[in-house]
């Protein structure tokens, strides 16, 4: 087995204790945004620079382009397992070191770590966090044709090698097991487990993984999927001292761009000089009626082109994850690849990677708790959790501010869920947001994600662009 030994360096960026949220039936989490105390800091003054990886350095897997043809000859005379659209976007994952340290998909070992205890506990003693399995299904018929063969290619949709997967261990799949400890259920009806687990293999190969080629999609997005060094290298060329990250799945709305705005701020009161966004939206796989990657970055781009978040101190790209719906289990994966990719400031919003029970009428997790498994999860506690304050529309200002407890009648709070109501047909589903307009698009079981067209624009209040 590989090793994955490294030092882990310190940093004077802890995850802090949480306040007390005031209220927990808003409709988003009233904790207030921690910030590092001055104890944080070294002789008194702000560390600046970028957060190492995890395991000391980036783990990256493609192969250097004077190889590929050599690896691509080996690769044709190798055993083949057929990688899904899934498969290939956990691959990417990989072979950028979105993952750092792990070097290919996980072994048993790896995996039972996961599950268990979510962290790796590397060789020199170290702890780096990873909460979600990242692992290769293959069933009988693919166990058998591997046979004693060390090492495997693994072939896209059309049938040509990608990767190569080398000291290769096939182990069972325990299914069950796998999604209980996931996901804290085994309700039928979680999108990932029916998408990816359910018809999966009933046995996991993992092993060392040599990517042949920079994974590309080819759909007009690529220029958007940076990697963690390219997302390191720009930002380091903007002269970032701190980097504060933002995962998001669906359309930026007032209230985002109010706390992200905000965050800077008070990062510039704090004394850091040029703290950078990093806003990423997950770029993999999403259940069926989530936002499409494509319209969520056209949306992006406008926010940008209007000023609502300024270009000079914001970088947007895409974080190739698929989506697992898990919860806080998940959103300490989604807070340890951002690390990788140089943040230090992690924000963390109300019911993170959660979702609605798939059975019964209320969420699956409680709204809070990831944010707080994040402030104590082993391994990240180089990362500042930030968690979400309360922003609504202030009726008293006109405007998007945060909300004060002590006049709650001067505020207005709706979801994007109580918006998509009011919207005269029921099918409509949300698009675009601007300040003023929605752009929305038919709902069609009978349409693919990515095949919806926007029908027509809808015009809203102010205050509801304003505060869903």
């Amino acid at each position: 087995m590989a090793s994955m030994s490294a030092v882990l360096s310190k940093s004077p960026f802890l995850s802090q204790p949480l306040s007390k949220s005031p209220s927990s039936d808003l409709p988003f989490s009233a904790a207030t945004v921690s910030f590092p105390s001055k104890s944080h800091r070294r002789g008194g003054v702000i560390r600046a620079g970028l957060i190492s990886p995890d395991g000391g350095k980036l783990v990256e897997l493609v192969v250097s382009e004077p190889r590929r043809r050599e690896k691509k000859h080996e690769a044709a005379e190798l055993p083949r397992v057929e990688l899904t659209s899934i498969d290939v976007q956990w691959m990417h994952v990989l072979s950028e070191g979105w993952a750092s340290p792990l070097g290919g998909f996980m072994r048993e070992s790896e995996f039972l770590q996961t599950l268990h205890f979510n962290s790796l506990r590397l060789d020199d003693g170290s702890v780096v966090n990873m909460s979600v399995p990242i692992v290769l299904a293959i069933d009988d018929e693919q166990k058998a044709s591997i046979g004693e063969s060390k090492r495997v290619a693994l072939v896209g949709s059309d049938g040509n090698p990608v990767a190569i997967l080398s000291d290769i261990e096939i182990y069972k799949h325990p299914k069950e097991e796998r999604i209980a400890r996931t996901w804290g259920t085994t309700a039928p009806g979680l999108p990932y487990v029916e998408e990816a687990i359910t018809n999966a293999g009933n046995w996991l190969i993992g092993g060392d993984l040599e990517v042949l080629e920079p994974v590309k999609y080819n759909d007009g997005l690529d220029r958007f999927r940076l990697s963690p060094a390219e997302l390191r290298k720009e930002l380091e060329k903007r002269g970032a001292d701190a980097v504060f990250a933002f995962q998001l799945r669906n359309p930026v709305h007032n209230g985002h761009a109010l706390l992200m705005t905000d965050t800077r701020r008070r990062l510039l009161e704090m004394g850091y000089k040029n703290p950078i966004l990093l806003l990423h939206p997950l770029g993999g796989y999403t259940k069926a009626d989530d936002v499409p990657l494509s319209w969520r970055m056209k949306q992006h781009e406008k926010v940008l082109e209007d000023g609502v978040l300024d270009p000079e101190t914001t970088v947007v790209s895409i974080f190739p994850s698929p989506m697992h719906y898990a919860g806080p289990t998940e959103v300490q994966w989604h807070a340890k690849a951002r690390i990788n990719a140089g943040a230090n400031f992690y924000i963390v919003g109300r019911d993170p990677a959660g979702m609605g029970h798939p059975v019964e009428k209320r969420d699956l997790y409680d709204a809070d708790h990831g944010k707080k498994v994040l402030s104590m999860a082993p391994g990240l506690e180089r990362l500042n959790i930030l968690p979400f304050r309360v922003a609504a529309y202030d009726k008293t200002q006109g405007k998007m501010a945060f909300f004060d407890p002590s006049r709650p009648q001067d505020f207005l709070f709706i979801s994007g869920t109580k918006v998509n109501s009011l919207l005269p047909n029921t099918n409509l589903t949300l698009l675009h947001f601007s300040w003023f307009t929605y752009k929305i698009i038919l709902s069609d079981a009978h349409i693919g994600q990515e095949q919806r067209k926007p029908s027509r624009w809808i015009h809203v209040p102010r205050w509801m662009a304003s505060s869903c």
